[in-house]
């Protein structure tokens, strides 16, 4: 069988990865920003809920202590992700970011779990608390944690830093969470509101958690990125003008805002500049319709034996 391989993506050759935007500069600046005011919240919440016996404050003093790894991590991320490709890693670092995510969301997870024991803990035996030190600290923890969520908003395409926004946001509810159960245990003595309170954060958590886990999954197992059809993507494909057939379709997501496919594709024969022409129309098509920029097309003549073995239940055909 005559087979032709051809290769196509939208980078230009001279694109290199280090070139960064002048953003990821002030997104690394804004994430040791970060780093240096969560270590401060976590010594002022674990003092002020040694101080006052809170148990929300302990628990929220540990949950913003797992965002210093979290931090760091997407720290280290973000300088990993403009690292070049090298002989060994032909796309790049592009999927650090996507790693990170995923650890930071098992991270959470485990937090999670530790803010139920601790709430289940205190149910079982209450303490009385001092809600002046709640009061105290949550504020200045709502400061900081709303503060980082806004300097993260602008980054929030990007999977590695949404992760990082979706914590800390959940680190500002749980601030406020934190702040209205110390009023109403001024207000009316009910010490159980403060684990109650330990239950909320947890549970906020592992819910913020969840589509996080989902979409990096997605992306480390090279499945189907989000939004995207295969029958879709083949119907465009065939929509080309000398495209006859289509099969072996794979798509998947490299890293932030580079999808990939793969294909095999029959057309008829021809000059090889009337196949090139069909295949930078295959490309601008794609490109258009669903983003897809990094493309590699395997023709092979129409009208011999299939030989493929098929990912779709049966090769998609042109009604041309």
């Amino acid at each position: 069988m005559l087979q032709m391989h051809v290769h196509a993506h939208g980078q230009s050759p001279g694109w290199d990865a280090r070139q960064t935007h002048p953003s990821q500069e002030i997104t690394r600046g804004v994430l040791a920003g970060a780093v240096a005011a969560t270590l401060v919240l976590v010594v002022a919440e674990l003092l002020g809920g040694y101080l006052g016996h809170s148990i929300s404050l302990v628990s929220d003093a540990f949950h913003n202590l797992s965002d210093i790894p979290t931090l760091l991590i997407s720290w280290i991320a973000l300088h990993w992700a403009i690292r070049p490709a090298d002989h060994e890693r032909t796309y790049g670092y592009q999927r650090a970011g996507v790693l990170a995510a995923f650890t930071n969301a098992i991270v959470l997870v485990l937090v999670s779990l530790g803010l139920f024991y601790e709430a289940f803990e205190r149910f079982l035996h209450p303490v009385a608390v001092q809600e002046r030190w709640m009061i105290a600290v949550s504020l200045l923890a709502l400061a900081i944690n709303g503060g980082i969520t806004l300097a993260l908003v602008r980054s929030r395409s990007d999977l590695n830093l949404r992760s990082l926004l979706i914590h800390n946001f959940g680190d500002a509810i749980s601030n406020i969470g934190i702040l209205a159960g110390a009023i109403a245990i001024r207000m009316t003595g009910a010490q159980w509101l403060d684990p109650l309170i330990g239950v909320g954060i947890a549970a906020m958590v592992l819910w913020s958690t969840k589509s996080l886990l989902q979409e990096a999954g997605n992306i480390l197992l090279e499945g189907l990125p989000k939004g995207i059809q295969l029958e879709s993507v083949a119907r465009s494909i065939l929509s080309v003008n000398g495209a006859k057939e289509v099969h072996d379709i794979h798509v998947w997501t490299i890293g932030k805002d580079m999808v990939a496919l793969s294909c095999h594709m029959r057309i008829p024969d021809m000059h090889m500049d009337e196949s090139e022409k069909i295949l930078r129309e295959v490309c601008a098509r794609l490109e258009k319709d669903f983003h897809i920029t990094h493309i590699t097309v395997q023709f092979e003549r129409a009208g011999l034996p299939q030989e493929a073995g098929y990912i779709m239940p049966h090769p998609m055909q042109s009604s041309k």
